[in-house]
């Protein structure tokens, strides 16, 4: 995902064709992925069952007071505002070159899917091979779905993706009035959900939600986010936030997993708004000091290289993980200390000592798959784009839901992705013609 520096309207009719790289979107995003990759690895508590070989996979975020670690591991807010810089600055481009937006659309949605093909294909044969081998089936699958489970966003992001142009102008024309108005909608859907008792009604707020936040990226990318706004989303999201988790039907827990309270994020929900909301504007009002620092040689140069991998690492760094988690868990015998201890920093510290190389190391191979091949090409019709959306969104929801294994639903999952990539190429007909 390219991100580029927000420029006023003046600065784009006179600025080179060639983008400038935005380093403090692109530090928010390696700081997302860092925490990402941590509490994937420190947050689980691992145990085998004696007798049964189970693996009984809980979480930290179980025990008392467990929930107040979401409040600061729960950063994807933060990546969707960012999706919506590179979002609006790519449609933005794309718009003013005379793109179709079916084309646009395409293009998007082969290097949002194309990736997760690889992935699959390595975890189906990596368990085949286990199984095989006669591995215990619960703790590989255990490890698979997990590695599913991180399809989520792709599969949310499809969604914004497809409303880019539409809130793009209704951004030009409305301005601070959409961000304000997704946000209203989330609180009517949690008004609703939560006073008629119907979780699936909260399901609506992944549109009202996730999309008010990356409307936050379209203000940024025009200049239009200024300090005073950004002062305001802190001591909003802070007064809201504060309100909602005191005195509303709200859980603590926002991340979802092993929470006993309600989720706020599956599905999402006002709380986590206002969460992202203050994120968002924290990270504009340090904005000066983090792009000083990213323009140092080290943090420049480390960015450069890293920024194009982050989503590699992103998709491919349960791998790494699940292996040296069943090295130690069932080679060596050694489960995860008590939470909150001594020992259990020490599991912690090490084990990223030993996860960080690997993790690069495999995105630097991995990242090859970044790039569609070369057959899915062209421009699609607009409806017949739209489909490919619908199927790769589904097909994404499917794989997190069903993990990464070898189950049936699992395969039907991976069949929608390819389906809808094949959908994102132009006609036969119309290929032949270009061709002529």
């Amino acid at each position: 995902m390219a991100v580029t520096t927000p420029m006023t309207a003046e600065a784009t009719a006179t600025s080179p064709a060639v983008p400038v790289r935005d380093r403090f979107l692109d530090a928010i995003r390696l700081l997302v992925m860092v925490l990402v990759v941590v509490q994937h690895w420190w947050l689980p508590v691992l145990a085998v069952e004696e007798g049964t070989g189970t693996l009984d996979a809980g979480s930290v975020l179980a025990t008392e007071g467990g929930f107040v670690l979401t409040w600061v591991s729960q950063v994807m807010p933060l990546i969707f505002f960012v999706g919506g810089a590179a979002n609006f600055i790519s449609w933005r481009s794309a718009s003013r070159r005379g793109t179709p937006a079916a084309t646009w659309y395409a293009k998007r949605l082969r290097r949002l899917a194309w990736p997760v093909v690889p992935l699959a294909a390595v975890w189906f044969v990596g368990c085949s091979v286990l199984f095989l081998a006669g591995a215990p089936h619960q703790p590989v699958l255990v490890g698979a779905g997990a590695a599913g489970m991180v399809l989520w966003f792709l599969s949310a992001y499809v969604l914004v993706v497809v409303a880019t142009p539409v809130l793009a102008r209704a951004h030009e024309r409305l301005g601070w009035w959409v961000p304000i108005g997704l946000l209203a909608g989330a609180a009517a859907v949690d008004a609703v959900r939560f006073g008629s008792g119907v979780d699936a009604v909260g399901y609506l707020n992944v549109a009202f939600v996730w999309l008010g936040v990356h409307q936050l990226g379209f203000h940024y990318s025009t200049s239009t986010l200024r300090r005073r706004y950004a002062v305001g989303m802190v001591v909003g999201g802070v007064a809201t936030a504060t309100a909602l988790a005191w005195a509303g039907p709200h859980g603590l827990n926002m991340t979802g997993v092993f929470a006993a309270e309600t989720s706020n994020v599956a599905p999402p929900t006002l709380l986590l708004a206002a969460l992202g909301t203050l994120q968002v504007g924290a990270a504009m009002l340090m904005r000066e000091r983090i792009a000083a620092w990213t323009e140092r040689p080290g943090p420049a140069r480390l960015l450069d290289r890293v920024s194009p991998q982050l989503m590699t690492i992103y998709l491919w760094h349960m791998v790494p993980i699940s292996v040296v988690a069943g090295v130690l868990v069932f080679g060596l015998d050694i489960h995860t200390p008590a939470p909150m201890t001594g020992l259990w920093l020490l599991w912690g510290v090490l084990g990223l000592a030993v996860l960080m190389p690997l993790v690069v190391t495999l995105a630097h191979w991995a990242v090859r798959f970044e790039n569609p091949p070369t057959a899915l090409d062209g421009a699609p019709g607009l409806v017949r784009v739209l489909l490919a959306a619908a199927l790769i969104g589904g097909g994404l929801l499917a794989l997190t839901v069903a993990g990464l294994g070898t189950g049936l639903f699992t395969l039907l999952g991976l069949l929608s992705v390819l389906t809808g990539l094949v959908l994102t190429r132009a006609r036969s007909r119309e290929r032949a013609s270009a061709g002529t």
